[in-house]
């Protein structure tokens, strides 16, 4: 659409010297425009603008510096504008998925910088040295000047936004330098440009599964096919899977080759990923592909994905981070920090396969504000399909669409299909699945805001109930924590001392009519898991009260719960058995939900939880510290968790790096997917021992559980590598289940020959787990509006003119600033 120029109102009246001093004046461009026309998504062309590298190399940028800002994505969501003011917000993903909002105040008068985007600053911001800017309407358009010293010079910086249609909007850059006289001297003028592209509050995404071959060509033909499919069934995306490209028959002398990787991998400019770009461009089509890419010669190569729009151009290039098993003997891991990327269809993460084995690439994203994540999978495991992939997004809030290779033509070599099961996964687990046999397709519609609302099962808001604070853990080095000691295959003599075998008892009951029979089976419990070997026996989360009793009158609660203790305390001593379970605490005049470990000689370690579900937090105080992991002789290394903070991936990692052999869980499922998944999924991705026991009147329906950690020997079923055992009980009854815990298994961290699951972290990657919830980049920390607040309906094809630079996957950008600091190294 043309923009509509609005003609100044026609007065008669007679003319007067003021109105021939207005006549003479100027006429604003806020009174020839419709201003409104201003609201909308507003993104920056890589594309189209004039002398950008020149005018980036005055603020001492190199050239290839000055062309990563030619290509960084910006973005200006205008969500109201005004003769007086304009509101917006402005979001620069690759600088730690940086989004601000605020407003500009069109008055002539110097107005400060927003402090959060002005952190990210590297060129006119960062030569700003009064952090300050003024904006107001002329002539030419809405005039932005700042002052700012430039090579030395005191210089001024005007730039003015003007429509040149109601889709596009013209950014004229004029720097100034200014004389001792106070005259001016224009030094450079650049150009940019912004085009309309309005977000899309609902989309249809596709995850095709299919296999592979040796022939390029021919898979390219496959992938071109399945893109034709989606979009002829509406989809606005395709998710295909890893190494779409070919199969892996990297091989020389029968041994794996990094050098043959390198040499039948993909470029960027090569014909397999520019049939992928022009089949996006034809067909007005997002993509996200798995292909593997050259690194460096002779011998680098990287499992990579692409993120393609439908203009045909690269938004981004992820590189795997965690390998599954054998690719390490191919491939070179990523370590590029996690990017997430702004797009008309959400602010989009992407990960594969094995990225998504371990919690902190999707928790990462999710934290950086990522509403959708892109995975392409090459697994051959059930577990992607039942556990990973659902869990992902349950837990982080966000949506997943997953596609992963299916079947195996092949005759020799390992023969296990590719397991298929690509899905659909909105924030709250519902998921569209494909089969686990053939080529196949799902398509779903996602509305990506949805992902704002954090609310789940077990609190109101999964990213405000974290404690960011209690998880340093995470990023500290490698080598510099205790499970350091538990890398790699388990030793013949362990580096902790304790038994061989820990036995444990699953003691499953709850509250039954009254007190005393809850206490007396309790009790009977107790002494019958002593007489059959127990050295350790589990209770479930606050057995001993009926549902909703201690919110009623926690200070009843807890002056009972003092008896239950010394009541627990003398089994313990008479058994000669360790006991945990949780109780109602109160000090001074604050309760706590209390998880104890006693034993003969007394209370050995408590824990008050710090993660409060949002029926707790109406009685209760959190805790200000995890548990800690105490070492015993009699158990080995173990520690505390309660209850539905099995949902909160950082709580058991943190377990993990300190070193933990066995997790004691009293819990009370919310849901059956707290156990089967998230309580599975704590214990593989630690390779630790957990021991959840659960309430007999849980709302999961499910019964108690002890997920074992798994000691890798080398020849077993891939779905034993990778998908965790456990030992069940049943759901409704009381039971007491006696479970072997060989502390050697929590000493393998091995899902593999290769692959360490504690090992192959990146701590330095991880700085968003330990930001503050506040300080976040998510849409609802940035702004309570959404794309429905505003109206946004005119569409613009992207800038199809001047240099475009090439994107590089061996020099990622720089615009990308580390979050964290480790050992004083960013």
């Amino acid at each position: 659409a043309d923009l509509v120029l609005h003609a100044p109102r026609r007065v008669m009246c007679p003319r007067s010297a003021t109105a021939d001093r207005m006549a003479a004046a100027p006429t604003l461009y806020c009174d020839q425009v419709d201003i409104s026309l201003l609201v909308g998504r507003w993104v920056r062309s890589d594309s189209k603008y004039d002398n950008w590298e020149a005018y980036m190399e005055w603020y001492g940028m190199d050239e290839a510096r000055a062309q990563e800002e030619v290509i960084e994505p910006q973005l200006h969501i205008v969500t109201e504008a005004s003769r007086e003011k304009m509101t917006m917000v402005h979001q620069l993903p690759w600088r730690e998925g940086t989004q601000a909002e605020y407003t500009l105040y069109f008055d002539g008068k110097y107005h400060p910088i927003c402090e959060r985007l002005f952190k990210t600053s590297r060129s006119s911001w960062a030569a700003n040295k009064r952090a300050e800017w003024m904006h107001k309407f002329d002539e030419k358009g809405l005039m932005t000047e700042q002052h700012l010293p430039v090579k030395g010079k005191p210089a001024i910086l005007r730039y003015w936004r003007s429509l040149v249609s109601a889709n596009e909007i013209m950014v004229n850059v004029h720097l100034f330098e200014v004389a001792e006289d106070g005259s001016e001297k224009e030094v450079i003028h650049t150009r940019r440009f912004f085009n309309r592209i309005p977000f899309k509050t609902k989309w249809v995404a596709a995850a095709a599964q299919f296999f592979s071959g040796m022939d390029v060509e021919e898979n390219l033909k496959t992938c071109i096919s399945w893109m034709d499919k989606a979009k002829s069934k509406g989809a606005d995306l395709i998710v295909l899977p890893e190494n779409s490209n070919r199969d892996r028959r990297y091989f020389v002398d029968g041994k794996p080759s990094k050098e043959k990787a390198h040499e039948m991998s993909e470029t960027l400019d090569g014909p397999f990923v520019q049939g992928l770009r022009d089949t996006c461009r034809r067909l007005n089509l997002w993509a996200c592909v798995g292909v593997d890419i050259k690194g460096p010669p002779p011998a680098t190569a990287y499992i990579a994905q692409l993120l393609i729009r439908p203009d045909g151009e690269i938004e981004g290039v992820h590189k795997k981070h965690v390998l599954w098993d054998y690719e390490y003997t191919l491939f070179e891991p990523g370590e590029d920090l996690y990017q997430v990327f702004d797009t008309e269809l959400g602010r989009l993460g992407m990960l594969v396969c094995a990225d998504g084995i371990v919690p902190e690439a999707a928790r990462c994203m999710a934290l950086m504000g990522a509403q959708v994540l892109l995975n392409s999978l090459n697994s051959r495991g059930p577990d992607e399909m039942r556990v990973h992939i659902p869990l992902r997004a349950l837990e982080n809030g966000v949506w997943h669409v997953a596609s992963n290779a299916v079947g195996n033509p092949n005759d020799d070599g390992l023969l296990w299909p590719w397991t298929g099961g690509s899905e659909i996964c909105d924030p709250r687990g519902k998921r569209v699945v494909a089969s686990e046999e053939h080529d196949d397709m799902v398509l779903g519609e996602v509305r990506p805001f949805e992902a704002e609302s954090k609310a789940c099962s077990w609190t109101d808001d999964l990213l405000a109930h974290r404690r960011p604070e209690l998880y340093g853990a995470m990023t500290r080095h490698l080598d510099a924590v205790p499970c350091a000691k538990m890398y790699g295959p388990a030793p013949a003599e362990l580096p902790f001392p304790g038994p061989e075998v820990v036995k444990v008892a699953m003691m499953q009951l709850s509250r039954v009519h009254t007190r005393k029979c809850t206490e007396w089976m309790a009790r009977r419990q107790v002494s019958y898991a002593a007489r059959r070997g127990a050295a350790l026996g589990v209770l479930p989360e606050l057995w001993c009260f009926a549902r909703g009793e201690v919110a009623k009158d926690p200070e009843a609660a807890a002056a009972y719960a003092a008896g239950v203790l010394a009541s627990m305390l003398e089994a313990a001593r008479e058994s000669r058995i360790h006991l945990c379970f949780s109780l109602v605490e109160k000090e001074g005049p604050k309760f706590f939900h209390t998880a104890y470990l006693v034993g003969p000689a007394g209370i050995v370690t408590k824990y008050r939880k710090a993660h409060l579900s949002a029926a707790e937090r109406a009685w209760a105080s959190p805790g200000d510290a995890l548990a800690p992991v105490v070492q015993m002789q009699e158990l080995g290394r173990v520690a505390l968790m309660i209850g539905d903070e099995v949902w909160v991936p950082e709580v058991a990692r943190c377990l993990a790096i300190e070193g933990v052999e066995i997790v004691l869980h009293p819990t009370d499922w919310d849901t059956a997917e707290a156990g089967e998944m998230a309580a599975t999924e704590r214990a593989g991705e630690n390779r630790f021992h957990l021991v959840s026991v659960t309430r007999i009147d849980c709302p999961g329906k499910l019964g108690s559980q002890t997920t074992l950690a798994g000691e890798y020997m080398g020849g077993e079923p891939i779905p034993l590598m990778r998908y965790a055992q456990g030992v069940w009980a049943r759901h409704n009854v009381e039971e007491q289940i006696l479970v072997d815990l060989p502390r050697r298994q929590a000493h393998c961290k091995m899902m593999g020959d290769h692959l360490d699951v504690l090992r192959k972290r990146f701590p330095q990657l991880y700085g968003a787990c330990i930001l503050p919830t506040d300080q976040l980049f998510t849409w609802t920390n940035t702004t309570k509006k959404r794309p429905e607040d505003w109206r946004d309906e005119i569409v613009a094809a992207r800038g199809t003119f001047g240099r475009k630079r090439k994107y590089s996957v061996l020099s990622p950008p720089e615009a990308c600033i580390p979050i964290c600091e480790i050992n004083g190294k960013h």
